[in-house]
């Protein structure tokens, strides 16, 4: 069974990250990811804002998500490079990350993310790029 065949029956088991940081998949499909997460008092920094890594971290999950809805199952993926920029912090309540693929070659992918507030403003808190190798799983 490949990893989104796994993510569908449970996301718990298929991605053991998704479940020590209560990441909720939201979506996944075409080449887009969407996936929540409580900002939770443990994840904050020692000045009490969340830690940048894991807006990093969501992001990079829902581009990874995003780009394996586009594998076939032999492919697999590793990042190449990763870059992020934190417009805003947050302190508390829900935040959401929507990932997709900008461009799908045979040996390399170009994607995106964005991360929000999910209180009903939306708010973008960072935005990130990433590039991601695609391999043979053979």
């Amino acid at each position: 069974m490949d990893y989104i065949e796994r993510l569908k029956a449970d996301s718990d088991q298929a991605n053991p990250f998704f479940k020590m940081m209560g990441v909720n998949v939201i979506s996944f499909t075409g080449g887009h990811a969407e996936l929540s997460m409580e900002i939770l008092p443990t994840m904050h920094n020692g000045v009490g804002w969340l830690q940048g890594g894991i807006f990093v971290a969501l992001a990079d999950e829902a581009m990874a998500l995003a780009l394996y809805t586009l594998l076939t199952g032999t492919e697999g993926i590793a990042t190449i490079s990763e870059s992020t920029s934190f417009l805003r912090g947050a302190r508390d309540g829900t935040i959401f990350a929507r990932g997709w693929v900008v461009r799908r070659g045979r040996r390399v992918a170009f994607t995106e993310a964005e991360v929000r507030r999910n209180d009903g403003s939306g708010e973008v808190l960072a935005r990130t790029t990433a590039s991601f190798a695609i391999v043979s799983k053979n």
